[in-house]
């Protein structure tokens, strides 16, 4: 690689910001994997990932916000050397870039430009700039007030989804749903009224028939010069909760029209940095709808690029500090995995009591090599700590409806 210097003995270190999320601890497990020295940042101490063996330290800190950027320029002089600083979470993504200027100083950073970060995550905006390029968006409209949605249920043909504009801290507190599926008028406008305190603004989007199968992926980074040094694609086979949740098994398959639209969002915006785009394939038309971008972070699923061969992160790792790059870096489509055990399990359930998977037929599907989300021999105790956990909940939660007035009380 021109330009690229031979590693020290000890590699500088990665600062993870949002260490207490899946992709925050997986992205510390493949870091620590490939040697390199990995601090955490996270606001809930007790999260399961914030249990993890494999960081050095934990720095805790209220990731959205002011208090970020405030731990962020604390910690910063007290490093060794000038660290990689990878957010893991879309409000860390934006502290970031708003201050990447004062945060350069003691941080190498890689994230698109502020006006290309601002785009992709404002879903609003992006709709209307993949529409201008004609790129495939599902139709959208942009719900301000009641009045809109009104207006809304009336010209939309459903189902469709209705979702933040931008994903708040709110709304992650409310429900864990990226979206609300709704088959009705009446539901849209019960979903508007119950959903507009957690969001600035709400967008309705016509829904995509398919089923969780139907939904594909580019995981890919671009260095510095918007070149693409790593791309892996892949497909969810389960996701939790069912229809409009979070992937929970995945597997890797070619789609090269995926790979293309994301290669060519990406590449018209100067890109630089870790990127993602979801879409999904229509079940009657067969045509495929971007869904999502995600910007400047680990997804859920980087993971399953490293059980495939493509060492995602360790590339952007090299990059960023100007390293040699991993020689192997181009997808096999070997059929690598990823499973999320205890989501999987969930979502199982529901489709065998739909009548749509049985016993036999859940083992199957997760035969192969697999990147594990939360499970690791090496590192147990966040799997077990968020097992815990889960039970400790669903305990609650029957108890509840037991003994509603018990649960108030305390």
């Amino acid at each position: 690689m021109p330009g690229s210097v031979t590693p020290p003995s000890r590699l500088p270190p990665a600062i993870l910001v949002g260490l207490d999320s899946l992709q925050g601890l997986q992205a510390a497990r493949i870091l620590h994997g490939h040697a390199i020295p990995v601090i955490g940042v996270a606001s809930d101490k007790r999260h399961a990932a914030c249990r993890t063996n494999v960081c050095e330290r934990v720095v805790l800190a209220d990731t959205r916000g002011p208090a970020l950027l405030e731990a962020l320029i604390d910690l910063g002089p007290k490093l060794p050397e000038k660290g990689l600083l990878v957010p893991c979470q879309d409000k860390s993504v934006r502290v970031v870039s708003r201050n990447r200027d004062l945060l350069s100083e003691h941080f190498t950073i890689v994230l698109p430009p502020p006006d290309a970060v601002e785009l992709l995550m404002d879903k609003d905006a992006f709709h209307a700039y993949a529409t201008e390029r004609g790129l495939p968006v599902p139709t959208t409209v942009e719900l301000l007030d009641r009045e809109d949605a009104v207006r809304a249920a009336e010209e939309l043909t459903f189902p469709c989804v209705i979702k933040p504009r931008l994903r708040t801290w709110e709304w992650d507190e409310h429900t864990k749903l990226k979206v609300f599926k709704v088959d009705s008028a009446p539901a849209l406008l019960d979903v508007f009224d119950r959903c507009r305190p957690w969001a600035d603004r709400l967008i309705a989007q016509r829904w995509i028939e398919g089923g969780d199968d139907s939904l594909y992926s580019c995981n890919c980074y671009f260095d510095r010069e918007s070149r693409p040094l790593a791309t892996f694609v892949a497909r969810k086979l389960r996701q939790w909760p069912p229809g409009a949740g979070s992937s929970c098994l995945g597997e890797e398959v070619r789609n090269d029209h995926v790979l293309e639209t994301t290669l060519s969002l990406f590449g018209g915006l100067s890109y630089k940095g870790l990127g993602y785009l979801e879409m999904k394939r229509d079940a009657h038309t067969g045509d495929h709808y971007i869904i999502e971008p995600n910007v400047g972070r680990p997804t859920g699923r980087s993971a399953i690029a490293e059980a495939g061969g493509v060492p995602l992160l360790y590339t952007m790792y090299c990059d960023a500090m100007g390293f040699p790059l991993p020689e192997e870096r181009t997808q096999r489509y070997s059929g690598a995995k990823w499973v999320s055990l205890r989501h999987d399990v969930q979502s199982a359930c529901v489709y065998w009591l739909r009548g749509e998977l049985s016993l036999r037929e859940w083992m199957r599907s997760l035969r192969g090599r697999k990147a594990y989300a939360v499970f690791s021999r090496s590192d147990p105790v966040p799997f077990l700590v968020d097992l815990w956990q889960a039970v400790g909940m669903a305990v609650k939660r029957v108890v509840s409806r037991i003994h509603p007035d018990r649960t108030r009380r305390s």
